[in-house]
């Protein structure tokens, strides 16, 4: 193989047992009898396990931005969120490995990891969303960071649950999430409050 067909190599067979055991359990000596190669020429490529578990989480991360981003092209508000859950859900279905890779090692409310990445990264892909519909609204822009955080934790979160059920399909998955969402934003407060705090005021 050449040098780049080898790393290639590696980078597969690695993200299997990433996926199957979590980076903690994977040792440097399983990667290299998978590959049939020695330790040495992974410590070459990557530096270790940590280089290469990076690089799949890297990969996966840009797999899923891309699906996103290529998503968000054009159309309504509303059918632009439709189309970044099933973007989402289309690689929650055809990577499960990798999404596998990037939940396992870092829950959802982590503050740092793959996983944080990942919801901050896309959140800002759907932010432009948010952003326009607030502006229509007469609704605080400066919000919209926050809410398109809300919507790819939802479709996150969900798309956890769905990838061990399988069921309902993944555009009725899709629909029902931006359901919730966005006849939630129809009826949205421009100053919501906590109910427990606005009761008290009205006694």
């Amino acid at each position: 193989m050449s040098s780049a067909e080898r790393r290639s190599q590696l980078i597969e067979v690695s993200r299997a047992i990433f996926a199957e055991k979590g980076v903690e359990a994977t040792t440097v000596e399983e990667i290299a009898a998978a590959a049939d190669v020695s330790k040495p020429v992974i410590y070459e490529h990557f530096g270790g396990k940590e280089g290469l578990y990076a690089v799949v989480v890297d990969r996966e991360i840009a797999a899923l931005l891309a699906l996103i981003t290529s998503s968000l092209q054009a159309g309504r508000p509303r059918a632009r969120a439709e189309a970044a859950a099933i973007a989402f859900l289309t690689y929650i279905e055809t990577r499960s490995d990798g999404f596998q890779i990037l939940v396992r090692d870092s829950t959802v409310g982590a503050q740092s990891g793959s996983f944080a990445t990942l919801i901050s990264d896309v959140a800002t892909q759907v932010e432009g969303i948010f952003v326009e519909e607030f502006r229509a609204r007469g609704f605080d822009p400066k919000m919209a960071p926050m809410y398109s955080q809300m919507l790819v934790g939802m479709v996150a979160l969900t798309g956890q649950w769905w990838l061990d059920s399988r069921w309902p399909s993944r555009d009725v998955v899709a629909a029902h999430i931006v359901n919730l969402a966005w006849n939630g934003l129809s009826s949205l407060e421009s100053r919501p409050q906590m109910a427990s705090i606005a009761n008290k005021k009205k006694k």
